[in-house]
């Protein structure tokens, strides 16, 4: 039976939960992830659109790029997830997820904006981005 995963914002006023096997997870270093998260890197989790259930509030959105837009709390602030356009996964922020000792990041998406002293996960696979604007 596949586990429930929930999580939700810094404030409470919103708050999601999605069924699924742990779910792929991974690093992003892309300059977008760092600033639209604060932090040196983001760790993403996938889930897939359909699965995932808001059952508290509802997030805002803002178009972080012309291909994407990233899901926040409107009260807040917590950044919540990026969505590709016409993509079935979206991608939650790992640490919006009550339970984030559950997952295990599985790679580095951005290496080419990798901070030097980021050097977390050293033995994983990297990619560089894909997408350029």
């Amino acid at each position: 039976m596949s586990e429930l995963w929930t999580g939700g914002c810094l404030c409470g006023a919103m708050r999601y939960e999605f069924q699924g096997d742990p779910p792929y997870s991974g690093y992003c270093h892309c300059n977008m992830c760092k600033r639209a998260t604060g932090g040196a890197f983001a760790v993403l989790v996938q889930a897939r659109r359909g699965h995932l259930k808001w059952t508290k509030g509802q997030p805002s959105e803002f178009r972080s790029s012309p291909i994407a837009t990233r899901g926040f709390c409107p009260e807040c602030g917590t950044p919540l997830y990026l969505q590709y356009d016409d993509d079935e996964l979206i991608r939650l922020t790992a640490g919006s997820l009550d339970h984030p000792e559950g997952i295990r990041p599985a790679g580095h998406y951005g290496v080419e904006s990798r901070l030097a002293w980021a050097d977390n996960g050293p033995d994983l696979p990297e990619e560089e981005t894909k997408e350029q604007f």
